[in-house]
């Protein structure tokens, strides 16, 4: 049961986070989500493990440092995931079914990733910016390239991509100036909210396409971001009367890596039948907005339109920004905070999912518990 859930604010890479590395990103998180759980459960919580999704580097076991860094103790170890956008939210799942096999000892998971100070790396002196996701012989297009290629497959036009990433940028304004950020949010640096939110909104429709032939704008894809975001996840008899998310139902999923982009949809799909539940029963869906391609083909499979209100009702990573490890656990720590921050009743559904690179999709079902 996740009791508490805290982020940093997301920052652009090269910009307000550019100086802290994945420790210092995460450290401050970690300290946050363990006095916020103390507090919720009324007792001092010895932290069994530290689980944090993260892609891109250093290596060194980031959540290992990150613990230390966080003053946690040296007792408590360290694992670091990398299922690639889908890292932040698999980490989270790791930690609930180490619980749910047994071990009744609380964990804080989620995931941080700093493209700013992401190592450079070769292969015989020739450098390359990410690593394969698929064996050779099968495909294995650029995230950007896989986009518009769901994009010409489903039909996406321009106009209606912009719509989705001006709907993106304006809700998460109207949550920003509301104030539905403020109590998940850890400051670090200097920077007190998510740095680029409602920017884009202003230039969407005169933004040039990515490809001669195609659709895809950088208004309509997700900036390549700094940030951390982690959740405090400990068995129910720990969690007393303290409110949080339940952990219903999980899955993990396979998909054709030329369009990787749909993975979230077939993850949501399995973890909703495996729970026995419906799309029509969930009352908010937090799903990583990589690009509007992306996120409109996985609504279209989901069944959901363009608009639903559920769906990242205060804004996506279109708005935000997509660091990479953490954005799966971001979308947890939002369905915390609309969901248990703003006293939805127990019971309710929350469905927090990922499409991954390489052709995969992670999805968890949660309820609210009170």
């Amino acid at each position: 049961m996740v009791v508490a859930a805290r982020r940093t604010p997301i920052g652009t890479r090269g910009r307000a986070l550019a100086s802290l590395d994945v420790g210092q990103l995460a450290a401050p998180v970690l300290r946050a989500v363990r006095a916020d759980a103390e507090g919720a459960v009324g007792r001092r919580l010895a932290v069994a493990d530290v689980v944090l999704g993260n892609c891109m580097g250093p290596g060194g076991n980031p959540a290992r440092v990150a613990a230390l860094a966080a003053g946690l103790g040296v007792e408590v170890p360290g694992a670091t995931v990398d299922r690639q956008c889908g890292s932040g939210l698999a980490a989270v799942l790791d930690a609930a079914t180490a619980i749910h096999a047994g071990d009744d000892r609380p964990r804080i998971a989620g995931g941080v990733e700093s493209a700013s100070t992401a190592p450079a790396r070769s292969v015989d002196g020739v450098r390359y910016d990410r690593a394969p996701f698929t064996p050779a012989g099968w495909p294995d297009p650029d995230m950007v390239r896989a986009a518009q290629d769901l994009a010409s497959t489903d039909g996406l036009s321009r106009e209606r991509q912009d719509a989705h990433a001006a709907r993106s940028h304006r809700r998460a304004l109207a949550a920003r100036d509301a104030g539905r950020f403020a109590a998940e949010l850890v400051p670090v640096a200097g920077l007190t909210a998510d740095d680029s939110v409602g920017v884009a909104e202003r230039v969407l429709s005169r933004l040039p396409v990515l490809f001669d032939d195609g659709t895809l704008t950088a208004g309509t894809s997700t900036r390549i971001s700094d940030g951390a975001a982690a959740v405090a996840v400990v068995p129910r008899g720990l969690a007393g009367s303290a409110p949080g998310l339940a952990l219903r139902a999980h899955a993990v999923v396979g998909c054709d890596p030329a369009l990787p982009g749909i993975g979230a949809a077939p993850a949501v799909r399995a973890a909703l039948d495996s729970a026995g539940a419906d799309v029509r029963e969930v009352a908010a869906f937090e799903i990583v907005e990589a690009f509007a391609a992306q996120s409109l083909a996985v609504l279209g499979r989901l069944g959901l339109d363009d608009d639903d209100p559920r769906v990242c009702a205060d804004g996506g990573a279109l708005a935000l920004g997509h660091p990479w490890g953490a954005s799966g656990a971001v979308s947890v720590v939002r369905l915390f905070g609309r969901l248990v921050r703003a006293g939805a009743p127990a019971g309710t559904l929350g469905v927090a999912a990922a499409s991954v690179g390489g052709g995969l999709g992670v999805a968890a079902l949660f309820e609210v518990v009170r």
